[in-house]
């Protein structure tokens, strides 16, 4: 990465980080609207990824409509209604592709079924959990996923040798994989024995090594696979929104794995602290 590109993703990380603070700080409707944002700028760019440049430009507005309401079905507190939704936009597209192969079966591809299921499943179904977490949690998620990338890349351009896994990201290192899993675990460690507001009580520092292990994996593996998923798709980028990393799918690759990873560990801890 060159000294410029650098210099602009640290640039919009300022911008970004205080702006994320607030949200995370005034909470309720204002969490809501942010994370309504990014998922809908996310969704945009993963379908416009397989479909560019205006094409399916109605199967693009149908999903973005449905992420907004399933999200605001889950703000308003009707979780079980919202995965309804979700089923009911699966067997929409399902019905979709019926019509389009009783009109005309040569052109009926159910692929585009599946990348417009896909990606309500990537990114509204994945980061919905937020509206669910207290901000305690909500901090924890994304610290242990900035400290995953900030630590891989800086261990990565100091250290990195061995590349860990070159067919999907030439850049990606050994020391890199294990400089963002130390610094994980060191964030997790520190932010679960040191505050006391967790809804499950207090772990011991062990399940919190583990905790910040299974979160860095989760980070490591969102990033392997958009960067695989573009790749496939002879795209370097998902889009172009913020300088220095790319679309907003570029910057929540690994966010998009770590949340719903930490939402069953706590479902976890709050099963064990409960024996």
């Amino acid at each position: 990465m060159s000294v410029s590109s650098h210099r602009q993703r640290w640039l919009t990380s300022l911008v970004l980080l205080p702006a994320l603070a607030c949200l995370v700080f005034v909470g309720n409707w204002a969490l809501f609207a942010g994370v309504l944002a990014v998922c809908l700028l996310g969704l945009y760019e993963f379908y416009s990824l397989f479909w560019p440049k205006g094409q399916r430009f109605a199967t693009k507005a149908a999903g973005l409509a449905l992420c907004a309401v399933y999200l605001l079905v889950v703000q308003l507190g009707y979780a079980s209604a919202a995965d309804g939704m979700l089923l009911a936009g699966v067997w929409g597209a399902n019905l979709f592709f019926l019509r389009a192969f009783t009109r005309t079966q040569g052109a009926a591809r159910y692929p585009d079924s599946l990348v417009f299921i896909a990606g309500l499943l990537y990114v509204p179904a994945m980061l919905h959990f937020f509206l669910e977490f207290r901000p305690l949690e909500t901090i924890l998620v994304l610290l242990a996923t900035f400290a995953s990338d900030t630590g891989a890349y800086y261990a990565g351009s100091w250290f990195g040798k061995r590349k860990i896994w070159p067919t999907v990201s030439p850049k990606k290192t050994w020391s890199g994989s294990l400089g963002g899993a130390l610094v994980c675990v060191v964030t997790c460690m520190f932010l679960g024995l040191t505050f006391a507001d967790w809804p499950w009580g207090r772990p011991g520092w062990g399940a919190w090594l583990l905790l910040g292990l299974a979160l860095n994996l989760a980070s490591q593996f969102g990033d392997f696979f958009e960067s695989a998923l573009k790749r496939s798709l002879d795209a370097k980028d998902s889009g172009a929104l913020l300088p220095g990393h790319g679309g907003v799918l570029d910057r929540i690759d690994s966010l998009l794995l770590v949340t719903p990873v930490y939402k069953g560990a706590s479902i976890l801890f709050e099963l064990v602290s409960n024996q």
